[in-house]
């Protein structure tokens, strides 16, 4: 999965996050079922925290885009 941090943007890195994952589902680039990377995976990644990469998925999730699953 593809995330671009735009340092320059006025929008808080977790919503940029968070719109891109929503893009790439809506677009179809990212079909029902397909497991996204761990929290900290995605963090380490992008080069963010942890705390920014919980909070986009949580949002998310609170949305209805993805679920989560222990395991």
């Amino acid at each position: 999965m593809k995330i671009v941090i735009e340092t320059q943007s006025e929008l808080p890195i977790y919503a940029q996050i968070e719109e891109q994952i929503k893009e790439q589902i809506l677009s179809g680039e990212l079909p029902e079922g397909t497991v996204l990377p761990s929290i900290r995976k995605l963090a380490k990644e992008a080069g963010v925290s942890v705390i920014t990469t919980t909070r986009a998925y949580s949002e998310l999730e609170a949305a209805g885009f993805i679920a989560s699953r222990q395991g």
